[in-house]
């Protein structure tokens, strides 16, 4: 983890742990057949282009909260298949990012990453939760995806791009391998210098690097799964690269909300 990560378990000690739900209360309780990302996929299509995210728009757009409303009065856990509740959950922290966002939150600075992570509570099914913790102890503890890493969007430049979709359980996994590949083979988020062997990667994958080497063995080995050029994804696999991290760029992911 990155100076982010030392920030993040710094403040954690300093503040006192959160609490991760277990289970879930929603006051209004939806049943999981009457639940949908309906709205969001709509507030995602609308408002967003090439990953550029149109932020005023959004919290103009009365579907957006009649989204945020909704994942708090469904129990996730009454989800029927492994896919429903991965596909929720990065649906959730994708739009929980947004809202952050609109709430007058943001990750450009050290204090603004704690506050923007770690400060700011969202409510699912009747709890509250923030985005550090729904990475950390659910989405990466819980379900050991690390192609989700690049469907979830914390509002950054350097994040993988938000989809003009949400993910859906029906075609998830057909989803999460287009959205690695497309990262993976994005050269403003990871290059490769095949003269000199170093293959310049995102810092995701420097403070995610457990994740991709309990998957494939290295770093190299999980990414050439994805690259496009074949001869590259042999070398990678064969070859001693050496691997770099590009600085992040935690500047907003599109135009920002009029406060």
């Amino acid at each position: 983890m990155n100076n982010l990560g030392a920030i993040v378990i710094a403040l954690i000690l300093f503040t006192g742990c959160s609490t991760v739900p277990r289970s879930f209360h929603p006051e209004q309780p939806l049943r999981f057949q009457e639940f949908s990302h309906k709205n969001f996929n709509e507030v995602l299509q609308s408002h967003v282009s090439e990953g550029v995210v149109k932020y005023s728009q959004i919290a103009k757009d009365a579907r957006f909260q009649a989204y945020i409303f909704q994942l708090d009065r469904l129990d996730p856990n009454t989800l029927p298949t492994k896919d429903d509740r991965l596909a929720f959950w990065i649906n959730a922290y994708n739009a929980f990012a947004i809202k952050g966002i609109l709430n007058g939150y943001s990750p450009r600075t050290k204090f603004g990453q704690w506050r923007y992570f770690i400060g700011q509570k969202y409510q699912v099914g009747g709890e509250s939760l923030n985005l550090y913790d729904l990475e950390q102890a659910i989405l990466i503890k819980e379900f050991h995806e690390p192609r989700m890493h690049f469907a979830i969007v914390c509002a950054s430049k350097s994040c993988p791009k938000l989809r003009s979709w949400v993910y859906s359980p029906a075609k998830l996994n057909e989803q999460l391998n287009d959205s690695a590949s497309r990262f993976i083979n994005d050269p403003t988020r990871n290059r490769f210098d095949r003269e000199e062997k170093v293959a310049y990667l995102s810092k995701i994958f420097d403070w995610f690097t457990e994740d991709f080497v309990a998957h494939s063995g290295s770093l190299t080995n999980y990414v050439s799964q994805f690259v496009q050029d074949s001869a590259l994804a042999h070398e990678l696999r064969t070859t001693n690269y050496t691997v770099k991290f590009l600085d992040y760029d935690w500047n907003l992911n599109g135009i920002p909300p009029k406060l």
